[in-house]
């Protein structure tokens, strides 16, 4: 299928690895060219590098600190002025999991942090996006939520900021709606990824096992017998973002191989 997605304009953050990393190739390898920021330029470089190598493409790494109103603006400028306009945002900048802590437990100042980088990091980038694809009459921007925005546990903070990203999704959708922007937001579950790959080889070693044959054990234990992974997780962002799903809008759309037992309607 062609997801007609040749020639735009994308701009990923958090994708010096990870998911990001992984949404980042797959708009690559559909012949967007991209824009991509984290942080460190050193790991950005590397990934830029990779999957220019990859795809063809322009691959372009640029610093963003999604907690820095300056630096938010600095790079989304930057990234339009490099790729001549902005198509595509895919939010993906947050620390995994959250503050870790119960009513209890949890440091507010970190329940704080995960709203500044998260729900107002994604906002900032936004914001300073919009004005591109209002100017194109199209646009598509794309929030990674969490899975435990959906199922609660005892922890605080991460569900209550996925829950956020969500909701400020919805209200995006309904005020970019008529200007030919449509939103979604992502709920990753439990996702293979770089790191997660390396704490696998870690329980392996005390395991006295192979990461392979653990990793084996762990997909018989899920529904589909698979372990989801950030390039499944790409492709659901990736088709968001093309044209053909002009009718999905305003949506959360759980990625966790059928993980979560809550239904929807």
């Amino acid at each position: 299928m062609d997801l007609q997605l040749a020639g735009k304009r994308a701009v990923v953050t958090g994708a010096s690895r990870g998911i990001g990393k992984a949404v980042a190739r797959r708009l690559a390898a559909e012949g967007c060219d991209v824009v991509i920021g984290a942080r460190s330029m050193g790991p950005l470089q590397l990934a830029a590098q990779e999957l220019e190598a990859e795809s063809g493409q322009h691959v372009h790494p640029v610093v963003c600190d999604t907690m820095d109103d300056g630096s938010v603006a600095a790079f989304i400028a930057e990234a339009a002025t490099r790729l001549g306009g902005i198509d595509i945002l895919v939010n993906s900048a947050a620390r995994v999991g959250g503050a870790r802590g119960d009513v209890e437990t949890v440091d507010l100042n970190e329940v704080l942090l995960d709203f500044e980088e998260k729900v107002v990091g994604y906002l900032r980038c936004a914001q300073r996006a919009v004005p591109h694809m209002k100017r194109a009459g199209w646009g598509r921007i794309i929030n990674i939520s969490g899975g435990s925005g959906r199922a609660a546990g005892t922890q605080i903070s991460g569900g209550s900021r996925n829950s956020a990203t969500v909701n400020m999704t919805k209200t995006l959708a309904n005020a970019l709606g008529p200007a030919g922007v449509t939103v979604n937001a992502i709920y990753p579950g439990g996702t293979l990824t770089e790191v997660n790959l390396e704490r696998a080889e870690s329980r392996a070693v005390s395991a006295g096992t192979t990461v392979e044959a653990l990793l084996a054990k762990e997909a018989e234990a899920t529904l589909i017998r698979h372990l989801v992974t950030a390039d499944d997780v790409a492709n659901v962002v990736v088709f968001l973002c093309c044209p053909l799903a002009i009718g999905v809008t305003g949506e959360a759309i759980a990625v966790n191989g059928g993980a979560s037992s809550d239904v929807h309607f």
